[in-house]
């Protein structure tokens, strides 16, 4: 099946993308307004960009319900910082509650029952419970698409700060069977998990110098040869 996607509505594109980009991990962000109302709000259009310096983006789209943007952007355009917070399967449930479209005067915090930790370098307080958090100022916004429903924006923020629970973390790495994090599916579906594979990766190895000599010899011999 061939699809053109300047055929069909961005709601038919908008499936197919979140049903065939899969699983997805998930932002999710905590800010503060400019008057100081704290926000909480999960993304799954999530990704690492580079590790120097330790740069994530999101992007955050419109209100399904009116159109307007969402306010972890305006958030965001406003102060410049934010919070990620890995979700977890003992969080799922509350993080999911926040994805309610409330008014931009209700605390997401209160309404889910999760609790605001203070951060170490922003001002956007981090979510207690999530075993990860980094902090992030933000570096750069870029528009995408029609300032309406199916246009978003894409947020790029540098690591200022993370913060890791101890039992996860062990050599440099965490744990990922302790993390037990949760990953967006299409429609209202998440995923867990699941059977992983560990597969090495090939290292290319040039062939060696005397092989490659050896070789040279060869195809000049034959040359001389064939001009005596």
């Amino acid at each position: 099946m061939i699809i053109d996607p300047a055929a069909q509505s961005f709601r038919d594109t908008h499936k197919l993308l979140i049903g065939s980009i899969v699983p997805r991990p998930i932002a999710f962000v905590s800010t503060l307004a400019p008057d100081g109302t704290p926000n909480l709000a999960p993304f799954s259009f999530f990704t690492a960009i580079s590790s120097d310096p330790p740069a994530i983006c999101f992007a955050p789209g419109h209100r399904a319900c009116d159109d307007a943007r969402k306010d972890t952007f305006n958030n965001i355009q406003a102060t410049g910082e934010f919070v990620v917070n890995v979700v977890t399967e003992s969080i799922l449930v509350q993080a999911n509650a926040t994805a309610t479209e409330f008014p931009p005067e209700i605390d997401e915090f209160r309404e889910s029952g999760l609790t605001p930790a203070p951060s170490r370098v922003v001002k956007p307080p981090r979510v207690l419970e999530s075993p990860i958090n980094m902090e992030c100022r933000l570096h750069q916004i870029v528009t995408l698409g029609p300032d309406r429903a199916g246009g978003a924006f894409l947020v790029i923020g540098i690591i200022v700060m993370f913060h890791v629970a101890d039992a996860l973390y062990a050599d440099g790495r965490i744990d990922i069977e302790k993390l037990q994090p949760v990953a967006r599916l299409g429609g209202i579906e998440f995923t867990t998990l699941g059977r992983r594979i560990a597969l090495p990766r090939g290292v290319w190895k040039p062939p060696a110098a005397a092989g490659r000599a050896a070789a040279n010899g060869a195809h000049g011999g034959g040359r001389g040869g064939d001009g005596a």
